[in-house]
């Protein structure tokens, strides 16, 4: 089984592996040439992140600087924004859901160097899968670690590190980030009344 397969199956792997040194090379060029882009690029934009992610839908605009360690674990959803200077380290798979908002600075880190010392300074690494879910909004600065599902609806608020899974129809925030309290019908405003059609 190579190292990359052993990412793909949720096992230790050696982090310092040729093949994968070889895929961070290749997301590098891609995610820079992104980066390189101007606005009203937007077809080259989508080649580039279709080369680069495993999946990406329709409307997804990523500001630069984007970076990511081998982008082949990413799947995005349709109308996503993703703010500057977002940081992916899919070592494990990725899931970004439709309609997700994420503000600046926000880490994504679905990784775990080896706990036994000897292991890590061989390159043990394994990492777990990061779900997000639909219409979630990210504040900036958010950072999220292995094994974090956010589900659908829910706020995280700005600063907050996800270290455990965070439930639908919720704003959580702090380091750790907990629930603060569930989104009702009392948050809305008039805002979509006034929207014309």
């Amino acid at each position: 089984m190579t190292d990359w397969e052993k990412i793909r199956a949720g096992i230790m792997y050696n982090d310092f592996a040729d093949e994968l040194y070889a895929r961070r090379v290749t997301a590098k060029k891609l995610f820079r040439a992104y980066n390189r882009t101007e606005d009203d690029e937007v077809e080259k934009r989508r080649q580039i992140l279709n080369e680069l992610l495993e999946s990406v839908g329709k409307n997804v605009w990523i500001e630069p600087d984007f970076r990511c360690e081998f982008g082949k674990n990413i799947t995005i959803g349709n109308d996503v924004y993703i703010n500057f200077g977002c940081i992916i380290l899919d070592c494990a798979r990725v899931t970004i859901g439709d309609n997700a908002l994420f503000g600046p600075n926000i880490g994504i880190y679905p990784l775990n160097h080896a706990i036994d010392a000897e292991e890590r300074i061989k390159g043990g690494c394994t990492g777990t899968p990061v779900h997000i879910g639909n219409r979630v909004w990210l504040g900036g600065d958010v950072k999220i670690l292995a094994g974090v599902t956010i589900g659908d609806d829910t706020i995280i608020g700005a600063g907050s590190v996800v270290t455990k899974s965070i439930p639908s129809g919720v704003i959580a925030a702090g380091n750790p980030c907990r629930v603060i309290r569930a989104i009702t019908d009392a948050d809305k405003t008039d805002y979509l009344s006034t929207l014309s059609e």
